[in-house]
This record gives structure tokens, C-alpha cells and sequence, in this order.
């Protein structure tokens, strides 16, 4: 077992001189005379004016130097038919003797970086519980490996994720995620619920209660009307299915196609990105440089601008027994307990009953605002989530046994 290693992030110069001949070379389509340009997808103004600070004004070495004022790590981690895969991650360790250890996982189109918020606000006083914090680029993604060899799945990205806590010393954890950050830590609890022994989710993908498994629940669903806040739920959820994920399927089915653009265009992957960053928040007020940031780090990844698509082809195109399919995630998850957090524009929005068809909830919060990138937009909502699932007067309260730490 390879011990980690602290890591500085350094794009080559090359690199960002290349990326900015791209942008000046860059070819733009035209649009419809619409009032409306959101309807068809990212307007050229916007992303003219993004790729031209993306050129002349913004300053990746400054975000650099930013990024790596904080706890960066590698370590290469065994996966089973994989080898050694060379990890990057964020380890804020804790100096509180108890301390809870905490698996964050991003998704698509976020990275490590979205624990940024949160880590600060975790590392807990002597009435809040506080967290060693390890949040890693998953391969593919950040300044993780690249993954060159098919059939790396959902199984294999929650692999890597257990046996990296393993590595680290933390036998018993739990988890935080949305969006892919989601499937895989719901997979690791499906996989290792011995050492997974909670999971605090804010992407709620789940079914209704049926009669058939869980009747008392499906009794009290059917006989309660649903809300205002549920029916809009309703409203959002359709908007994804009709309008909002034909991301998906391209990602899902033919991603070597789509990768040419994102390979040849740094402007294509910009526009990509920057449409969910806008279509997924409940407007939040995202700064020029920050979405820029967030680009760039798919940009100048370790594994290259293009293969972080592939987890939508790999995850649904490799079942296994324990997981026929991704959707075996959104349903009853035994042992591991369960805290989720409710965001009115979050791309798919269901009713608070159908969350309790996943597991045990011991926690849940109801939010009037925010969207899919809660640990970036309401950082507050999800840390004191946390406090009050694990803290003294919480129902999760001392649930890691014993001292924890690498």
C-alpha cells in the first residue's frame, strides 16, 4: 500500500498557451432572433464573453496558487481488475480526537473542488461534531487517472472511493454526495455497509412507495395529498425529462463521438458546462471566474478534456449481479442510515415520501432554495445537515466508534 503523498497541481505552460491560440482561433455559430437564447442552449454572447476572459483576462495560475493552499493528496489505490490507479484527493484532517471521518463525492460537471465551502465550516467545536474531510477527483475526472480500459463502472468508482478511506485508515465512515456523487456513494453502501455507516445525499433519486414492499409507507402516500413545494417538484422533474437531459443520453451512449469537440474545443466544453452550471442553480450568482474555474479543471484534467464523459456509458452498460443497473441505487438501501436534503431546483425534485423508500432516514431537511450543486450553492444547508445528523443531540451521534485517522 503506497502511503499518500501531498500534491501540488501545475498545468504545464504549454498547456495554458495552447488553450488560449484555441480560443483565439475559436469559430462561432450563429443563433435564431429569439429574445430568449436560453431555450436553444448557451447564447454566443455569453459564451463569447467567457472564452475572451478565458484568453486575455483570467488567471489560472492565481486559481492554481488557491487551489493548492488547500490539503491536496495523492496516493495510488489497488481496483480490482484495474491495478493501481494514482488518485488525487482533498484530506482535511482533523485535530479532534473523535472525529467523524467524511467521504465527499462529487459529480458531473463538478470536481473535488465543490467541498471547498464546506471545509471550514466542518471542522467542529466543542458543540458541533467535527470531520476528517477527504474528498477525492474521481478517475477520470480532476487530476485523477485516466482510465484507458473498458468496463469501469459504477462498482469500480465506489471501489476506489472505500478503499481509498481504507488506505487512510478510516475502516468506518460516512458519505456526502449529489449527482454521480450519488450513485457511487449509495453503491458503496450497498457494497460495504459495514463501513459505511451513513450517507447524507442531496440529489434524491427514488421511486414511490409500492404496496407490495413497503405498504405502510404507500398507505400513507396514497391517502396524503401532496404540496405546493411537491407539485412544482413535479413541474422541475418534467422540465429534465423533456428539455434538460439530452446530455445524458449522448454521454450514455456514444461519448467517443461527442469527445472530438471537447478535445479540439475548449470553447465547446466551456459552453457544455456552462449551460448546466446555469440551468442546474437556482440562480445563483456565478462570477465570471467561477465558472471558469470549474471549466478549467475539466480542461487541463489529468485524463484530458474529454474523458470524464465516459461514466455515463461505463455506468450503464456493466451490470452486475448486486447492480443490475444504476436504478438498483435509488431503491431500499438496508443498514446504512440515511440523511436527505430537499432543493426546490434540483434537476429532479420527488416528493418527501418517495426519499424514504432508499433506506433508514433519520435526518432530512426541506429547503426553499437551491439546486444541484448544493455543497457550492448552500454550503450552509448541507454542513448543518451534517452537524445535526452527527452531533450530541443528533440521531447519528458517536455512530463511528473509536480513533480514526492514517
Amino acid at each position: 500500500m503506497s502511503s499518500p503523498e501531498p500534491y501540488t497541481i501545475h498545468v504545464p505552460d504549454a498547456n495554458i498557451q495552447k488553450l488560449k491560440r484555441k480560443l483565439e482561433d475559436t469559430d462561432y455559430p450563429d443563433e435564431l432572433e429569439s429574445d430568449d437564447q436560453w431555450r436553444y442552449g448557451a447564447p454566443v454572447s455569453d459564451v463569447k464573453r467567457l472564452a475572451e476572459h478565458w484568453r486575455t483576462g483570467y488567471d489560472w495560475r492565481k486559481t492554481e496558487t488557491e487551489i493548492n493552499e488547500l490539503p491536496n493528496y495523492r496516493k495510488k489505490v489497488n481496483v480490482n481488475g484495474f491495478g493501481d490507479i494514482d488518485v488525487h484527493f482533498l484530506w482535511q484532517k482533523s485535530d479532534v480526537e473523535d472525529a467523524i471521518p467524511l467521504l465527499f463525492c462529487h459529480g458531473w460537471p463538478g470536481s473535488f473542488l465543490e467541498v471547498k465551502k464546506l471545509l471550514p465550516l466542518l471542522k467542529g467545536d466543542g458543540d458541533s461534531p467535527a470531520f476528517h474531510i477527504v474528498a477525492p477527483s474521481l478517475p477520470n475526472f480532476g487530476f485523477s487517472q485516466r482510465i484507458t480500459k473498458p468496463g469501469f463502472a459504477l462498482e469500480q468508482y465506489a471501489q476506489t472511493c472505500h478503499r481509498l478511506m481504507l488506505d487512510l485508515g478510516y475502516s468506518k465512515y460516512v458519505t456526502q454526495g449529489g449527482d454521480w456523487g450519488f450513485y457511487v456513494t449509495r453503491t458503496m453502501g450497498l457494497l460495504y455497509p459495514d463501513a459505511v455507516l451513513a450517507s447524507h445525499i442531496n440529489m434524491i433519486r427514488a421511486n414511490p412507495p409500492s404496496f407490495a414492499s413497503q405498504p405502510a409507507l404507500a398507505l400513507q402516500h396514497a391517502i396524503t395529498p401532496y404540496s405546493d413545494a411537491e407539485k412544482k417538484g413535479f413541474e422541475r422533474s418534467a422540465w429534465f425529462t423533456e428539455e434538460g437531459q439530452a446530455y445524458r443520453q449522448l454521454q450514455a451512449t456514444k461519448p467517443q463521438t461527442l469527445s472530438y469537440a471537447f478535445a479540439s474545443s475548449p470553447v465547446a466544453l466551456l459552453a457544455w458546462i456552462y449551460e448546466k452550471l446555469k440551468d442546474w442553480t437556482d440562480a445563483y450568482p456565478w462570477t465570471d471566474d467561477e465558472i471558469l474555474t470549474w471549466v478549467s479543471i475539466y480542461y487541463f484534467s489529468t485524463a484530458g478534456p474529454s474523458a470524464h464523459i465516459r461514466i455515463y456509458y461505463e455506468a450503464g452498460h456493466n451490470p452486475t449481479a448486486l447492480l443490475p443497473s444504476r436504478e438498483r441505487a435509488s431503491e431500499w438501501i438496508a443498514k446504512v442510515k440515511l440523511g436527505l436534503a430537499h432543493f426546490p431546483r434540483e434537476i429532479t425534485v420527488v416528493p418527501r415520501a418517495w426519499g424514504r423508500t432508499l433506506g433508514d432516514v433519520v435526518h432530512e431537511s426541506v429547503n426553499g432554495r437551491g439546486g444541484h450543486f448544493a455543497a457550492w450553492e448552500r454550503p450552509d444547508v448541507i454542513s448543518k445537515d451534517l452537524r445535526e445528523m452527527f452531533g450530541k443531540k443528533g440521531p447519528l451521534y458517536k455512530i463511528v466508534p473509536g480513533k480514526s485517522g492514517y
